[in-house]
């Protein structure tokens, strides 16, 4: 018997209001259980979601759903006031509750709480896990870490048991512990689960790969590992095909030309002939019509051969995808091996950043990772017994979580041309497209462009800064990137020579960076030197 999908695409098609068009006439579904949903920056993974949880109406096209939907966005948009109860989503029941047991038999008090008399106990149950519990529903969210806030937020949706539940880059700011929390309930969340996520451990543990490509939903039925190997061997077989189609119009092409030069041959004997007067004029006037009418019928089928192998060489090529990768060429910064660059203390303990080194910060949320940076990036004074940083050359780059030091009104090229102002702007643009920024995309205001246009912004302003940065900070740099984005990141940074320091929960980025320090700060915010990532506490 088969299984009804849990949504359904019917040509769904959405515009921003500045006629942007995101999704075209994308038809498709979702099968029960868990979907890793996948594909580039700027795909519009985010805005399908938006648009199947209802925070968005289709422009067109229609979705259909069995069952109530629950939405995590990307970014949680919370205040200073906001309550674990109301980032739980219950804060509602939870009132209702509480009045109908001070005594007010009011109707619609009722109809808030509906089946769910037990929220609290369940509330209590589920935030157990994550070590918080009942008590907490009226503490403000001001007061936990940014990971703990999601993790909470994602407790919610569990509790209020949605038939589909839709998460949008859920281990964003989430370190090694809670991240292994978030397994847990994955791997056994009821109904219907579609993740949005570069977090290749966490999409290892769906049912079923779904892919967001050039505005076609396909599925498969296995993690991203599976998808990944059928994927290259799809490709594999698209450039072979490819490869055969091309072969197949040079030989068609090839023949086309020698039955022309074969025909033209043939045309100037019958006229040599009927010049010398070999056979009779009516007679040659009926030869030489038959021959055309050959000829034409030959130069037809000929040119049909020639379309058809154009058209399947033009298929097969729509089918192999160009894989881009980032080459830059960039000034060496002129960082010697005994260079002193920063320096970290806590204590007794005194770490030295020098030379062309690449060093990783890590620990768990609310250690001070964060807090460690601003202090180095600004030069104030610690805070009396926290760890502290000093820089050693003004030198430096820094790449913020938020991406919030573009000038969005202005160009790519102005963006970069206003830290590097004697740089020509052909040399900017070449670097650009070397970026993966080509087009009118280095034109148009920042403002306009896909997240991941925008981080490449703003990392061609951190490497082509000049005079180049010595020391590089990146903060969380693959938040909120696909997974090909990463990839880019990385290529990208083989180029630089400088020092680089970077805070991540990505363990396997920070392996492909090539990391030389491992410093950690622990849950009691205290800085101690690893030997290698394997060491760092999970």
């Amino acid at each position: 018997m088969s299984i009804s999908p849990s949504i359904t695409l019917r040509a769904l098609s959405f515009e921003w209001p500045d006629g942007t068009v995101a999704l075209n006439n994308v038809s498709g579904t979702f099968a029960q259980g868990r979907t890793g949903l996948v594909g580039r920056n700027g795909a519009g993974k985010s805005t399908l979601l938006k648009l199947i949880a209802g925070q968005l109406t289709p422009t067109a096209g229609r979705i259909e759903t069995l069952g109530d939907v629950g939405y995590l966005p990307q970014t949680l948009t919370l205040s200073s006031s906001t309550t674990v109860a109301q980032l739980l989503g219950i804060d509602t029941i939870l009132g209702a509750l509480r009045a109908i047991e001070a005594g007010d038999v009011d109707q619609r008090h009722f109809d808030a709480v509906g089946d769910d008399w037990d929220i609290e106990a369940r509330a209590d149950e589920a935030l157990g896990r994550i070590g918080f519990g009942a008590a907490d529903l009226d503490r403000r969210v001001s007061d936990v870490s940014g990971g703990e806030a999601m993790l909470i937020a994602i407790t919610g949706l569990r509790i209020r048991r949605t038939a589909i539940t839709l998460l949008d880059e859920p281990t964003n700011n989430l370190d090694r512990a809670t991240r292994a929390q978030l397994a847990g309930f994955i791997d056994e969340w009821p109904g219907t689960l579609i993740v949005v996520s570069h977090d290749v451990e966490l999409l290892e543990r769906m049912d079923h790969t779904t892919e967001l490509h050039a505005g076609t939903l396909t599925t498969f039925g296995g993690p991203y590992s599976e998808w990944q190997v059928h994927q290259e061997q799809q490709q594999a077989a698209a450039e072979q095909a490819a490869r055969a189609a091309q072969q197949t119009l040079k030989v068609e092409k090839r023949q086309r030309q020698e039955a022309e030069t074969k025909l033209a041959a043939r045309a100037r004997t019958a006229k040599k002939t009927q010049r010398d007067g070999g056979i009779p004029k009516i007679l040659a006037g009926k030869r030489a019509s038959a021959a055309q009418e050959s000829a034409g019928s030959m130069r037809s089928t000929l040119d049909d051969k020639v379309q058809a192998a154009q058209a399947a060489l033009d298929a097969a090529d729509a089918r192999v995808r160009d894989e881009e990768h980032i080459h830059l060429t960039l000034p060496d910064p002129g960082v010697p091996r005994g260079r002193r660059i920063a320096e970290f203390r806590d204590g007794d303990t005194t770490v030295i950043i020098q030379g062309p080194e690449r060093v990783a910060l890590v620990g768990p949320n609310g250690s001070g990772k964060s807090t460690l940076i601003a202090q180095l990036l600004s030069g104030s004074e610690a805070d009396g017994g926290r760890p502290s940083g000093t820089l050693a050359t003004e030198l430096t780059g820094f790449l913020p979580q938020r991406l919030d030091g573009l000038r969005e009104t202005e160009s790519a090229v102005e963006n970069v041309r206003e830290v590097a102002p004697s740089t020509p702007t052909g040399t900017i643009r070449n670097q650009l497209a070397r970026l993966l920024l080509r087009g009118d995309s280095v034109d148009r205001p920042v403002r306009t462009l896909s997240g991941g246009e925008r981080f490449r912004v703003s990392l061609a302003k951190l490497l082509l800064a000049d005079p180049p940065a010595q020391l590089l900070i990146l903060d969380e740099p693959t938040n909120n990137l696909d997974i090909a984005s990463v990839e880019q990141l990385a290529e990208a940074l083989d180029a630089y020579r400088g020092a680089l320091l970077v805070v991540s929960h990505d363990f396997a980025f920070l392996e492909r960076l090539g990391i030389d320090v491992v410093l950690e700060l622990d849950s009691e915010g205290r800085l101690r030197q690893l030997a290698a990532l394997a060491d760092v506490a999970h």
